[in-house]
């Protein structure tokens, strides 16, 4: 009995021990660079401004920027070279994951904290990387802000219950076309459509044909032009003005790939040509 009591006082004294004193949490980045347009536009929406140090230089031009180009102007714009990121300063390097291997060694010597991100395949992948990138930035509850809003405006863009696919191409420069496990086939679907060049088997960046698009026409096309004349001249050729039940309709290549807060505009404008196909 005694032994007993005993062991009840050395358990109740151990409950009322101090719990261990949680890990500390590590400060947040004081200087952030991002090398990559789709980087660069969440870390400007979750980010405090004075802590982000560069961004790409493709953010400052309007033909490449997935974000607000103003508020990209406000910030140095790098090109990704070693030597300018490095006299930066910066604490945290954003970037792709294309960055070649012996600038990642060079990052790693001299003490430059990197963190790549693949272009996303999905619009969860694309929430992933937002949390991501706000946890590391210090303020998760931004990312899950942002988050919030894509998922409003995907909801809103949705179709109607029990609606049918509507089979759209999305045709860039030169005839190039999405695969199936890509960021825009997914915005296709939740929007009402069907990623008509992979339905037919046509892989990622294949070339799509003017013949092959006469001779088998969608019911919408979606012109990511790029403004270059030249590589854009199939896209506009004037046989597709013959197709009778063909509506083509244009759509900003930059909406395609980045996600982040890009998606929000690519669901507006897929809900608005949906809207105007019915």
């Amino acid at each position: 009995m005694a032994r007993r009591a005993a062991w009840l006082m050395a358990l109740a004294l151990g409950g009322c021990s101090p719990a261990p004193a949680p890990s500390p949490v590590p400060p947040a980045p004081q200087r952030i660079v991002s090398l990559n347009p789709c980087t660069d536009a969440i870390l400007a929406e979750v980010a405090d401004p004075g802590a982000i140090a560069g961004l790409s230089a493709y953010s400052s031009d309007p033909a490449q920027s997935s974000m607000d180009v103003a508020v990209a102007r406000r910030y140095p714009a790098l090109g990704g070279e070693l030597e300018e990121v490095a006299a930066l300063k910066p604490d945290l390097v954003l970037s792709g994951n294309f960055t070649p291997p012996a600038t990642r060694a060079a990052m790693a010597r001299l003490g430059l904290a990197l963190a790549e991100f693949p272009i996303p395949r999905t619009v969860a992948e694309s929430i992933g990387q937002i949390r991501r990138i706000a946890a590391l930035a210090g303020h998760p509850d931004r990312g899950e802000a942002l988050v919030a809003r894509i998922g409003n405006e995907l909801a809103r863009a949705a179709p109607p219950p029990g609606s049918r696919a509507l089979p759209a191409l999305v045709w860039q420069a030169g005839g190039m076309v999405p695969g199936r496990e890509t960021l825009i086939s997914d915005l296709l679907a939740r929007t009402g459509f069907a990623n008509f060049s992979a339905t037919r088997g046509v892989a990622q960046a294949n070339i799509l044909p003017l013949e092959a698009v006469l001779a088998d026409p969608p019911p919408v096309i979606l012109v990511a032009a790029n403004g270059h004349a030249q590589e854009d001249r199939l896209l506009v050729h004037p046989a597709l003005a013959g197709l009778p039940h063909t509506r083509r309709f244009a759509f900003d290549p930059v909406l395609e790939w980045c996600g982040g807060p890009t998606i929000i505009r690519a669901a507006r404008r897929l809900a608005e040509v949906r809207r105007a196909t019915t």
